[in-house]
């Protein structure tokens, strides 16, 4: 397989006109620079590091309501909805929302995962005949980390989660964990865990960010989120400073899965870099999950998308870093390759 146009290349995403060549055991082999006709945009696949994708069958429910009203176990209303739906409704939202971001282009989703092992077992079912990985980041048991991917723990303030994190450890899977969404507390609780990565971290003090620059444990953030529940931004350029940042969509219910749109509002409310940005959306969250894709470069996989820099709204582009970044979309996208 061949693809050609602007390449956006390596960590820098340096753009590169000419050809990128996929060998036959789906990796790239080469990328080749040379003058081309094509003016399409060929961009690493996303990596979105944070989803709940089970609430697919709430869609902009909860207008009003608070981050607990919504989410928080056992009473919000997100699980309210998902006690009450069938097993068939909420494979079939689960699967619509994998097949929208497999047509946007992502390569694969870190799911935090309700239900338990049936839980995990629907995600399998929704996925299945899919190209995009839905990663289960089970929650509810060590029964289900142990079928599922690794164990997605809703935060430190619920509970202590060391037999959890043991297990994980034992399995060779990773910890990831919730913390500082609503406020600082549940924070250093969390970094005892020693945990894999941390989601959301929107309000930490000088004490959390000290440790977590001396830990180095990677955040996925979730911005339009963080919006929508009111609980704020997380200082995202004192957080990049220290560690690696991952970008996620987090809940169904309150946004599209689409890593178009949360890059171009993390654009508009920090002041990260678009490199930064959609290395976060690609690469970094790629790590985290022990992904071998998230960029373009010769032999990881050729997971990739392309963007047609013909569209009315990429057609005359100066900076195709940036255009990714803040202004392209679903529409622009001509092609998906998760699977050559």
């Amino acid at each position: 397989m061949e693809l050609t146009g602007t390449i956006l290349r390596g960590r820098e995403f340096d753009a590169i006109e000419g050809r990128l060549v996929v060998g036959d055991d789906g990796r790239i082999a080469s990328i080749e620079e040379e003058s081309v006709e094509s003016s399409d945009i060929v961009v690493p696949a996303f990596v979105n590091a944070h989803t709940h994708i089970g609430d697919s069958i709430a869609k902009e429910a909860g207008r009003g309501l608070s981050l607990e009203e919504l989410v928080a176990p056992p009473d919000g209303l997100k699980h309210r909805l998902l006690r009450e739906a069938t097993e068939a409704q909420l494979v079939d939202a689960m699967r619509t929302s994998l097949r929208f971001m497999e047509r946007s282009g992502t390569a694969a989703c870190l799911d935090f995962r309700e239900g338990d092992v049936d839980g995990v077992r629907m995600l399998r079912e929704a996925a299945d005949g899919l190209e995009i990985d839905a990663l289960a980041f089970a929650r509810g048991s060590i029964d289900a980390m142990e079928v599922g991917d690794g164990f997605g723990a809703s935060g430190a303030n619920d509970d202590s989660f060391d037999r959890e994190r043991t297990a994980t450890r034992e399995a060779g899977k990773p910890f990831g964990i919730h913390a500082g969404e609503v406020d600082e507390s549940d924070i250093n609780p969390a970094l005892d865990l020693d945990p894999e990565f941390l989601v959301h971290v929107v309000h930490p003090k000088e004490i959390h960010l000290e440790r977590i620059a001396d830990s180095r444990v990677p955040i996925v953030v979730c911005p339009r989120s963080n919006l929508v529940t009111g609980v704020g931004l997380s200082p995202y350029a004192e957080l990049s400073e220290r560690t690696t940042l991952a970008l996620g969509t987090d809940n169904v219910m309150l946004n599209s899965p689409s890593m178009f749109r949360e890059m171009a509002v993390l654009s508009k409310v920090s002041d990260l870099s678009a490199p930064e940005i959609l290395r976060m959306a690609t690469i970094n969250g790629a790590e985290i999950a022990g992904l071998e894709c998230g960029l373009i470069e010769p032999g990881y996989e050729a997971r990739l998308l392309v963007l047609d820099g013909e569209s009315n709204n990429l057609d005359g582009v100066r900076d195709p870093v940036r255009a990714v970044v803040r202004r392209a979309g679903v529409d622009d996208v001509s092609e998906v390759i998760l699977d050559p």
